[in-house]
């Protein structure tokens, strides 16, 4: 976080020295005269390619006619982060595709579009899946996972604190603060001796939240757990496919509705793991748009 706010810093005193220098206003005065449309060339800032939220980003761009000429510039969530970080250094518009939980909420003041359309979906839920034959095979750790339910807010608390040192650190940190609530999660549940169980998670932040937890926290009840990161749809195939015991990672149910489609009679849903997720575009708070249908297509 340190290293992207001083690369967007630097930028920034790169752009006003070069403007001084060279400039005479022009470009100044032609900026401002420009839409927020304009100015962010019409693209929407995007992150990886395998993401629910790209596809659904892609679809809101077929969607939406004020939309037309608009593109979505995939990369990478590190690499959308680091773009919104040096916009909101330098006040400069920015559209991305973002989503809750996610600690870019509590760093910076944000805001959502609104979708009329619905095309970026509604309130979602994250939902703990296993393999068929799982609880039969491991019921005390079927058991946790099943009873395993948390907040945005101890989410977010692990995601943003991982900022700072590490996620394994951090879900280390939350389950000790946390105790209590892990205690509930493991009542009539008996201790092993090394019983392996393999979880399958996606590389983004609210899953590595989750999959780490509930790692710390079969691992107190003498559980050998991996944590392998890998797209949806490997993460799906995998649980269907017996290679993987469980997920807490998918998000129901619009996200990852085509692999849940898929896969559903080959695997158990547990249910949700954390309500209140959401997926959307962003901007910062200080843009003077509200609504998707507030952007303008291209000329």
């Amino acid at each position: 976080m340190i290293n992207a706010k001083s690369i967007g810093m630097a930028l920034g005193l790169s752009t006003a020295l070069l403007l001084v220098g060279c400039g005479n206003g022009e470009d100044t005065k032609n900026e401002a005269n420009e839409s927020v449309s304009e100015q962010v060339d019409y693209a929407i800032t995007g992150i990886e390619p395998g993401a629910g939220i790209t596809n659904m980003a892609h679809q809101t761009l077929e969607e939406y006619e004020n939309l037309e000429g608009w593109e979505l510039e995939e990369s990478s969530t590190g690499g959308m982060l680091t773009l919104l970080d040096q916009a909101i250094d330098n006040e400069e518009p920015i559209v991305v595709t973002g989503w809750a939980p996610h600690w870019m909420f509590s760093e910076y003041d944000l805001k959502y579009l609104e979708d009329p359309k619905g095309t970026m979906g509604d309130i979602e839920s994250i939902h703990t899946i296993a393999r068929l034959g799982f609880e039969e095979e491991m019921p005390d750790a079927y058991k946790i996972l099943d009873a395993f339910h948390w907040e945005v807010e101890d989410m977010e608390t692990v995601m943003f604190e991982a900022q700072d040192t590490s996620f394994e650190e951090a879900a280390t940190n939350w389950v000790e603060a946390n105790q209590d609530k892990v205690d509930e999660w493991l009542e009539g549940t008996e201790k092993v001796n090394g019983e392996k169980i393999k979880l399958v998670s996606t590389p983004w932040d609210t899953e590595k939240s989750s999959g780490l937890v509930a790692e710390a926290v079969l691992e107190q009840q003498g559980y050998d757990v991996t944590v392998t990161d890998v797209d949806p749809a490997v993460l799906f195939e995998a649980i269907a496919n017996g290679s993987a015991d469980a997920s807490l990672a998918p998000w129901l149910p619009t996200t990852h509705a085509s692999f849940y489609e898929k896969h559903q009679d080959n695997m158990v849903d547990l249910g949700e793991n954390l309500i209140g997720a959401k997926n959307g575009l962003v901007v910062p708070a200080y843009m003077d748009i509200d609504s998707i249908e507030d952007l303008e297509p291209k000329k």
